[in-house]
């Protein structure tokens, strides 16, 4: 069977390197000289991997590797964030894409247009950066973190009712499935 336009099959070669050359051409040339103006600290990367953990990692995973369903799922699939194809970008470049989008691909525009939102994703660069060195501990924080779907929601307010209140056990989880 013919694939045609199919997002089922990995692009090529040829086609990652020109969609990457677009890319480039694509984020304007002061953009990508732009320097994070967001000092880093622990409480800037901590604040990053909040949001990061919030927001990205149902596409990206928490550990930036891309391996999440959706992501995979994806056309191109999600990028793993720690290799050099997405580190050797710069900050600016980095700001731009994750406020603008990238066309053509999953990544959707982030862009409040309000000068909080802008800080969030100058956090979101340097946590970007510190992906290849997450620690085990740092990856299972995030998981605390990640969004929960409303059938896990449902049964903690179930179970909170239940050791507030007391009454009947609380209903036994029921496995997660699409």
């Amino acid at each position: 069977m013919a694939t045609g336009l199919s997002a089922r099959a990995q692009p090529g070669l040829i086609e990652t390197r020109l969609a990457r050359a677009v890319r480039g051409l694509a984020i304007p040339r002061d953009v990508k000289r732009m320097a994070n103006p967001v000092p880093k600290s622990a409480d800037v990367v901590a604040a990053g991997m909040s949001h990061f953990a919030d927001h990205c990692a149902s596409c990206h995973a928490n550990d930036g590797s891309g391996k999440t369903e959706m992501g995979q799922g994806l056309f191109p699939k999600a990028p793993d964030m720690r290799q050099p194809a997405t580190q050797q970008l710069t900050d600016g470049e980095l700001f731009y894409i994750i406020e603008n989008g990238v066309r053509f691909t999953g990544m959707p525009a982030w862009s409040t247009g309000a000068p909080d939102g802008e800080q969030a994703s100058w956090h979101l660069v340097h946590f970007i950066r510190a992906l290849p060195t997450l620690t085990p501990e740092q990856i299972a924080q995030m998981e605390g973190l990640n969004p929960k779907p409303p059938e896990e929601i449902r049964q903690q307010i179930e179970e909170e009712r239940f050791l507030k209140v007391g009454g009947d056990t609380p209903p036994t989880p029921k496995p997660h499935a699409h």
